[in-house]
């Protein structure tokens, strides 16, 4: 712990030396990027540094976290913007499972905070929930915006991509720190990442998995859901010999303009171009291993250890496909899922997204896609599970 803390605050300090210092290969920041990150600069560090002090006292008020068995998770990964969330909200409905909510991802990795905010909740039910309604009104102003493309409110499930935020591996920083080498290995972490770096990051992941279950109950069994760990497949497959993989597919014409459509605000926040002015092709081709990684490390894997399916799979019946993937991958859904899987079945049928592909706006354009990664696409959804005519959603 001692050692990726120091290392994390080398890293820290060398991007906030590539925001402000322009070098070789690095144009000068433009006056709004600057203003920006000199805001959101002292935020992260304080929350990160928030979250940091609740680690290290889990080292002594928690030790015993340490000997936490994460037995048989379920990975959900896949390419973005292909059903992922969708699918992962879903499952996290079987009561078997525990999965990371998303004001754990951001502020409560450690058992410390959770159990403090945990027991301000219980305090705040006491009084007649004025903390919560608060709360409320604020998810609702402030990750409002962000509903036609990414929902998201603090007691849903979120991706735990998250919690490697304290060590400033977090692909999603990317956005802020543009220039930074180590975020882009972070984008193809089993080809680049260096042995040494990749495990203690690994480490450090499987700890805060530790941590979870200690909180939410040792005998769960863990959801875990990463469009972002595609490019960490083989180290995740690698590290849980005995984890199920559930990979979600979209066609890559369709993926790529539809994930950089969705972080395109964020660019324009961050003011990312004037940084690096060929972030959006820098990005369509880490995109690119996404489904390359996918590929490599899952093609030859057991079918009851990992399942294929596409977008267009889960649109046509969602209950037909959870249920084959359950018979694939050998799982037994747990107490009330199927009456559960049928209300959301049923809800899933009249969603329409809102989210538009919109890339001009905002200086970003998409170059011409690999054809390879059309034929991956071909390869893998021909493996994939297929949309049954007689499933409950086609009959009714």
């Amino acid at each position: 712990m001692p050692l990726i803390l120091l290392e994390s605050l080398a890293r820290f300090l060398r991007l906030i030396f590539r925001t402000y210092v322009p070098g070789r290969g690095r144009p000068r920041a433009s006056v709004r990027r600057l203003l920006v990150m000199s805001v959101f600069i002292p935020c992260f560090a304080l929350i990160q540094g928030i979250q940091w002090i609740g680690l290290l006292l889990d080292e002594i008020l928690f030790p015993a976290y340490r000997r936490v068995a994460i037995r048989e998770p379920l990975f959900v990964l896949g390419v973005p913007r292909s059903g992922t969330t969708h699918l992962h909200h879903v499952l996290a409905r079987d009561p078997q499972y525990t999965t990371f909510s998303t004001w754990e991802c951001l502020f409560a990795l450690s058992i410390s905070a959770r159990r403090f905010w945990l027991a301000i909740a219980r305090l705040d039910a006491r009084l007649g929930r004025p903390l919560a309604h608060l709360l409320g009104w604020m998810e609702t102003h402030v990750f409002g915006t962000l509903e036609a493309v990414h929902p998201m409110r603090l007691g849903d499930p979120e991706e735990d991509y998250f919690a490697l935020m304290p060590v400033l591996a977090c692909f999603i920083l990317i956005l802020p720190f543009p220039n930074s080498d180590f975020l882009w290995r972070m984008g193809t972490f089993d080809r680049d990442m260096p042995e040494a770096e990749r495990a203690r990051l690994m480490d450090f992941y499987h700890r805060c998995l530790q941590r979870h279950l200690y909180v939410h109950g040792p005998d769960k069994r863990l959801l875990s859901k990463n469009a972002a760990f595609a490019p960490l497949a083989g180290a995740l497959a690698g590290r849980f010999p005995d984890a199920r993989f559930i990979l979600c597919l979209r066609e890559p014409e369709r993926t790529l303009p539809s994930q950089l459509s969705s972080i395109a605000s964020g660019i324009a926040f961050f003011d990312s171009l004037s940084a690096t002015p060929n972030l959006g092709e820098r990005l369509t081709g880490q995109l690119g291993f996404y489904y390359r990684n996918l590929q490599a490390v899952f093609a030859e894997m057991p079918d009851n250890r990992r399942a294929w399916v596409t977008m267009e799979t889960l649109k046509a019946g969602l209950e037909d496909a959870i249920e084959q993937i359950h018979g694939q991958l050998e799982l037994e859904p747990g107490v009330g899922f199927r009456s559960e899987l049928r209300r959301q079945e049923a809800k899933s049928r009249d969603y329409r997204s809102r989210h538009q592909y919109r890339l001009e706006p905002y200086g970003l354009s998409l170059g011409p896609v690999d054809e390879e990664l059309g034929f991956i696409y071909a390869a893998l959804a021909a493996r994939s599970i297929q949309s049954r005519p007689d499933s409950p959603s086609r009959r009714s």
